[in-house]
């Protein structure tokens, strides 16, 4: 696909805005690849997410947020050149959109396009994997054969190996935009996990032959893929089965567990940014421009501008390594003894966050999809279960039903705009944001302080 010569405002435009200096965008990208980046070809500008300033910075002299505490962040910000470099030449030149081959089309602001584009392939176009070369790299790197089972997930290709006569294993091959440190942070906090609490039913990770625990591997189309395998945990998942109170406060009780396991764990790349982080949820703001319902758009104004309210008092709240994504679509139960969890799986949002951020996710999965009145009914026995073997600070307790309220408005504004540049997979993406409308209404019609008694009633 051509798409002409970037014009020079675009090149210029300053993009170390996390470092403590300055730098053009076009002084981040190594001089041997410079004419690259104003050239015609799109395939030649993505491949240079591979950078020096983001493999190697200290050697990139003109990067002048390669050093100290700022050293990662500024990282991000000059692999990410490319994205930063196509959208504010849409935007400068007031052209129509480049097509779903460009991952930012529809975004306004840098802010959002930032956020968005780190999300380690969440709108990044990808050529999936056939069944056959799944079966294929499961062989000749792992010794495991049998049938392979594409599973529908969000941003990768992940395959249940199953073969009659031997256990079943997942077969997960990341997005080619997902960062290799990021896998690496996910794939050891498993190992931590189960090190810390050995009981507790998170995957196992399945070393290749030679012993390592994730890879890279250049795939038939010519994608540079990381490789991981896990063990399968077998049950159903809490979505798919009817709820009852005991379930639900063992389900907090695992939450609960699974964070003390979390607490000391620490990763170059835990602190990533991450859209669906929501203390990052004012960053999403602009995208309020996919919402094309003036009503809808002006509900989610009012949810912003109540966010903003409570935004400052996250940073008081006690942070970790979180799983950030406890949802009942990612808790397995045994399904002859459905008050046992059998399974917590995908880590892939894990990320160092508020602890009153990871369970408000897990408070959000059990409301109701109307408005009716009590909307913390079956919320309240996760809490109960979590509040048995982890504490919670007052403050933190009373933040956490305005967080689970910022969670809806990120799966909404998220869900909305990915539907649109994925259209063949809108179904699966949009399957839970038609009940946050009704939800969100609930928040709005009550003071901070009733959302927070609310929860909180019959809990003393």
């Amino acid at each position: 696909m051509k798409i002409g010569s970037l014009p020079k405002e675009a090149i210029d435009h300053r993009a170390g805005y996390n470092a403590k200096v300055p730098v053009r965008t076009f002084d981040a990208v190594p001089r041997s690849r410079g004419d690259t980046v104003a050239g015609e070809d799109f395939n030649a500008l993505i491949s240079l997410t591979a950078m020096k300033c983001y493999r190697a910075p200290r050697r990139l002299p003109n990067c002048a947020g390669a050093t100290g505490a700022r050293n990662r962040q500024h990282v991000d910000d000059c692999r990410q050149l490319i994205v930063y470099l196509l959208a504010d030449w849409i935007v400068l030149q007031k052209r129509p959109p480049l097509g779903r081959e460009f991952c930012g089309e529809t975004l306004q602001s840098r802010g959002s396009t930032q956020l968005v584009a780190q999300q380690g392939g969440l709108a990044a176009i990808f050529r999936p994997i056939a069944d056959k070369e799944a079966v294929a790299l499961a062989e000749a790197y792992y010794d495991v054969s049998g049938r392979a089972i594409r599973l529908t997930t969000e941003k990768d290709d992940t395959f249940l190996l199953e073969d009659s006569l031997g256990p079943k294993f997942i077969l997960k091959i990341a997005n080619p935009a997902e960062d290799i440190t990021e896998i690496d942070c996910q794939v050891k906090l498993l190992r931590h996990i189960e090190h810390r609490d050995p009981k507790l039913p998170v995957p196992r990770v399945i070393p290749t032959r030679s012993n390592v625990l994730h890879f890279r591997y250049k795939d038939r189309a010519g994608q540079s893929r990381q490789v991981r395998l896990m063990s399968y945990l077998a049950g159903v998942p809490l979505s798919e089965i009817s709820s009852t109170k005991r379930i639900r406060e063992k389900v907090g009780v695992v939450l609960g567990r699974l964070r003390l396991s979390m607490a000391d764990y620490h990763h170059s790349a835990d602190a990533r940014v991450l859209a669906w982080d929501v203390k990052h949820l004012s960053s999403l703001q602009s995208l309020l421009s996919e919402i094309a319902d003036p009503s809808q758009r002006a509900t989610l104004e009012a949810a912003f501008a109540r966010f903003a309210e409570i935004e400052h008092l996250i940073a008081a709240t006690r942070w970790q390594v979180v799983h950030n994504d406890f949802s009942k679509s990612n808790i397995v139960v045994d399904p002859n003894s459905s008050s046992v969890v059998s399974g917590i799986i995908d880590f892939g949002d894990a990320v160092r966050t508020s602890i009153a951020i990871d369970l408000s996710t897990a408070l959000l999965n059990q409301l109701p999809a109307d408005d009716r009145a009590d909307m913390f009914a079956d919320a309240r026995d996760v809490l109960r279960g979590y509040l048995t073997v982890a504490d919670l600070e007052d403050a933190e307790l009373r933040l956490v039903p305005h967080l689970v309220m910022a969670r809806i408005v990120a799966r909404t504004v998220l869900t909305i705009w990915r539907a649109r540049v994925f259209p063949e997979n809108a179904d699966y993406i949009l399957r839970n944001t038609a009940q946050g409308w009704a939800q969100l209404n609930w928040f709005l019609q009550r003071s901070l302080t009733e959302v927070s008694d609310e929860l909180l009633q019959a809990m003393r």
